[in-house]
Formats: structure tokens, C-alpha cells, sequence
């Protein structure tokens, strides 16, 4: 029989700040399970901690992330080392990639990273992401990519993935995934929703074949350049609550 997991409340131990962080970024983890996009213990999400540390919070290595909580996540700092004690370990590939972006982008408070069926597939691709749908176009002004190198577990690809990111908000990593950053837990969420919804869509009309595929006119593109601003800013902030509702009735417990 597998072991129960069993995570004692950290709360009482953190600022109101940092639990808050905490049950954000649970609650991303929780998101990424609900919807399909988590890869068994493979992927990662981080969040910075508030204060001048520069510490971060990510994923305990061996949890599925519908068992991750506020209290189970692991507090690191940018040199790998564990700032607090506790019985779990983490992912180094996590670090490689995570403490790259914390450590370039101030504004990078929350790194999302997953391995999905289409996001790997798009990434697969020659032409990475088209401009075929809605989904699409909120997400292309905001993408940027980087090239395969193996499993990131090289430190010296530090350099270059917070080189190919630049000021962009999300990552095509060629071969290999995707990823989002945002200021807020609401905005890295619907930067990663928008893509991987894009690259969903984008597997699907594939399958007619490419001859079939109608590319977005280039007006649109432009029109879509300046709303998505929308989508990615208030519309974050709109959905965020009904997010955490949803977690509430299917995936109670983040927040402990």
C-alpha cells in the first residue's frame, strides 16, 4: 500500500504574504491536474517568495499534483539549497529552469511549466505556433522559444533560456513543452490556458491536413495584438476567483 501523505500547516510559521503565495501557487498545481495538462511528477511551477531573499516555492519531487498543498510545497533558494526544513526533495531540472527566470525577472513572481500531449507536439513542429485561431493570437505576441538541449539539468542553459525568453511572457521549448510566467498567479494561469488551448486546436485542425489550415488575416492579427493586453491583464483577474471556485468543488483541499 502506497504511503499516505500527510503535510503539517506551515501557516502559522509564514507571513500572511507568503501563505498566500502558497495557496496561489497549490492552487495552480491543482489547476494543471484538473485539466489534464500534469505529466505524473514531471513538471514544475514556482512561485517567488515575498522579501528581499529571493527565495522561491516549488513542488515537492514524488507528489502528484492533486496531492500538492500550501504547507506541502518546498521553499529554495536561487543556489538549490532547501531554507526550511522538511522531508521532501526537489526536481533539479525545476531549478535549472526556474531559478534562471526568478533570478532575470522581477516581474517572473510565478514560472508555469508542463509537458502536454499538444503543447509537446506543436513544439515538435517546424513552424511552431500559427496564427489560426483566437487562442492563438492572444498568445503569439507573447511567445518566445528555445531550443532543446536535453533534459535541464546543464546550468549553463540558464543563460540561455532567460536570453531566449527576453521580456516575453511565455516559452515554446522546442521538443519539450511550454511554459508562462506572470506577475500574479492569475496571469500566469491564463497565458498558459490561451497557448495550450492554441496548441490543442492547432493538433486538431492538423489532423485535415496542412492544405486545409486557413491562417488568421493579417488585419486580425494586428486588431488581436493590442486586445489581448485584455485577455492577459483584467480578464486574468475575472477569471482567477471562478478558477479557485472550481478547485473548491473538484479539488478541495489546495489551501491547507
Amino acid at each position: 500500500m502506497a504511503d499516505d501523505i500527510k503535510s503539517i500547516s506551515v501557516k502559522s510559521r509564514c507571513s500572511s504574504e507568503e501563505w498566500k503565495v502558497r495557496v496561489e501557487l497549490a492552487a495552480l498545481y491543482r489547476l494543471v491536474a484538473l485539466y489534464g495538462w500534469d505529466d505524473m511528477i514531471f513538471t514544475h511551477i514556482s512561485a517567488r517568495v515575498p522579501g528581499p531573499e529571493h527565495h522561491f516555492l516549488i513542488n515537492p519531487y514524488g507528489f502528484f499534483f492533486n496531492e500538492i498543498t500550501a504547507s506541502s510545497l518546498v521553499k529554495i533558494d536561487l543556489d538549490g539549497n532547501i531554507v526550511e526544513p522538511t522531508e521532501y526533495m526537489v526536481n533539479p531540472a525545476g531549478f535549472t529552469i526556474h531559478s534562471a527566470i526568478h533570478a532575470a525577472r522581477e516581474d517572473a513572481k510565478f514560472v508555469l511549466h508542463v509537458h502536454t500531449n499538444a503543447g509537446i507536439a506543436v513544439a515538435s513542429t517546424k513552424e511552431g505556433l500559427l496564427p489560426i485561431s483566437q487562442h492563438a493570437l492572444i498568445a503569439l505576441p507573447n511567445l518566445a522559444y528555445h531550443d532543446y538541449e536535453g533534459i535541464a539539468l546543464d546550468l549553463d542553459e540558464r543563460e540561455r533560456l532567460v536570453r531566449d525568453l527576453g521580456d516575453k511572457k511565455a516559452l515554446m521549448l522546442w521538443n519539450h513543452g511550454t511554459l508562462s510566467v506572470g506577475e500574479t498567479a492569475a496571469q500566469c494561469w491564463t497565458m498558459i490556458f490561451f497557448l495550450e488551448r492554441a496548441c490543442q486546436i492547432q493538433v486538431m485542425a492538423s489532423a485535415q491536413g496542412r492544405e486545409h489550415i486557413r491562417m488568421a488575416p493579417q488585419d486580425a492579427i494586428e486588431v488581436v495584438k493590442v486586445q489581448q493586453a485584455v485577455a492577459s491583464g483584467a480578464g486574468a483577474m475575472l477569471a482567477w476567483p471562478g478558477c479557485l471556485r472550481k478547485l473548491d468543488r473538484e479539488s478541495p483541499g489546495y489551501d491547507s
